[in-house]
């Protein structure tokens, strides 16, 4: 079934092709939401409050790319999860070390480069993290971006520029700190 008419039923109430559009779509907030800290057992509650964002909002949507919503969306109940989250700082430090050794067990890393990477990535400002994210795990274009993000195609430029040089320092520090210790 084509992704419109996926849309069009769904819009409809037909359960069918809303699971169908779940099937497609889960896995990609799944790992949009890792990238962004998110770990195992809240990946799960951001998967379903996106989904039921989703459906109650699906006849709003009516132009453009159904991906580029869903990512907007996505990016909102993470934002939104970091907000409620964000008063107990012990707590959310907590849940990433804890998130890092399942992900380290269940393999979804498959070299400590990649660790050490996503390690750095966390540090990032959310407005350097963002674009990076889309840009080089979900192969988005500047200008898909700029529409997630509501902001300038420039900006998406700019950022993208500032924070590979953020993260590229920051792993080098990560790096250097490897030597020192290991020696």
């Amino acid at each position: 079934m084509e992704e419109e008419e996926m849309i069009r039923l769904a819009k409809l109430n037909n359960e069918e092709a809303f699971e169908l559009l779940v099937e497609k779509y889960k896995p990609i907030i799944e790992k949009f939401s890792f990238q962004f800290g998110m770990n195992q057992e809240n990946i799960s509650d951001v998967v379903q409050e996106t989904f039921i964002k989703i459906h109650r909002n699906l006849n709003q949507f009516h132009t453009g790319k159904l991906s580029t919503w869903i990512y907007q969306i996505t990016l909102n109940v993470t934002r939104d999860y970091y907000r409620k989250r964000k008063r107990d700082i012990n707590l959310l430090n907590k849940a990433k070390k804890s998130q890092l050794e399942i992900h380290k067990e269940t393999l979804l890393f498959v070299k400590e480069e990649h660790v050490i990477l996503h390690e750095c990535l966390q540090k990032l400002k959310m407005k350097h993290k963002t674009p990076l994210i889309l840009f080089y795990f979900h192969d988005k274009s500047y200008e898909e971006i700029a529409v997630i993000l509501k902001i300038k195609l420039s900006l998406v430029k700019t950022r993208i520029h500032q924070g590979k040089k953020q993260l590229r320092e920051l792993y080098d520090q990560y790096e250097r700190k490897e030597v020192y210790v290991n020696g």
